[in-house]
């Protein structure tokens, strides 16, 4: 099997997809740099991203689906899923010979796959737009990390963007390493460097706001003082806020 090597964007992964059928590659194996291990008995190759390529063939893509197929595409991508690539391709394959309506052929089991992986990121995305918590720190900065099982901080920028457009804010990707930063214009892909010692799920005192601190405060008595312990219902509370978002959650956190 020859495996593609692209460098984790997608700009480099539909590169990659070019390769294939530019070298007619029959069985590609494509991976990012990332996950790429090294088999003594199969060759690869580096992919190089080009901008240009990139755009030509997503154009093709689009122009060979219609609706949400193309979003699929991208948003199962975003799963990062092992060898999501290669179904994400052979679905890609699979339309492109098929033309319209190809892209939502649910009895072709790479389109199929597609649609499963799209789910799953489109419900992280609608989890994380309803449990990011901001916190404003001395620099007058919302700041929001989070910990997502898929890489949705790019769907999800618009949603914030949209909603706080007069604030400064900062949501960053601990899993991934990387952020999205708001300056009231644009929102930029940035990247921070923490100290060893620095927490990010507690409202560290030398970082954020005084006035953040007393909301927490104020915020965690609330709600303790209007829960009615005879009435708590977990299993239908985890339903519809799984335990491992409750680190983003105010209320879920101990008084000082």
């Amino acid at each position: 099997m020859h495996a593609l090597v692209y460098d984790g964007s997608f700009e480099g992964f539909l590169c990659a997809v070019y390769r294939c059928y530019a070298d007619k590659v029959g069985d590609p194996d494509i991976q990012p740099v990332q996950r790429h291990q090294v088999n003594l008995f199969d060759s690869h190759t580096e992919v190089l991203t080009d901008q240009d390529t990139a755009k030509r063939v997503w154009a093709g893509i689009q122009k060979h689906t219609r609706g949400m197929e193309s979003r699929r595409l991208y948003m199962a991508w975003l799963s990062e899923a092992s060898g999501s690539e290669n179904t994400i391709y052979r679905a890609m394959r699979y339309i492109l010979q098929g033309g319209k309506g190809a892209g939502s052929d649910f009895s072709h089991p790479d389109v199929l796959a597609v649609s499963k992986l799209w789910k799953s990121v489109s419900r992280e995305r609608h989890r994380m737009t309803a449990f990011v918590r901001f916190k404003l720190t001395k620099d007058d900065i919302y700041f929001a990390n989070v910990a997502p099982d898929f890489n949705v901080l790019p769907v999800i920028s618009k949603h914030f963007s949209d909603r706080y457009a007069d604030q400064r804010w900062i949501i960053y990707d601990l899993v991934r390493k990387y952020g999205l930063h708001y300056d009231l214009k644009k929102v930029e892909t940035i990247t921070l460097q923490f100290d060893d010692d620095f927490d990010p799920w507690e409202t560290s005192p030398e970082i954020f706001d005084e006035a953040e601190i007393r909301f927490q405060d104020l915020w965690k008595n609330y709600f303790q003082s209007t829960n009615i312990t005879e009435r708590i219902n977990t299993s239908l509370h985890v339903k519809h806020v799984p335990r491992r978002y409750w680190k983003y959650l105010s209320e879920k956190q101990a008084l000082r």
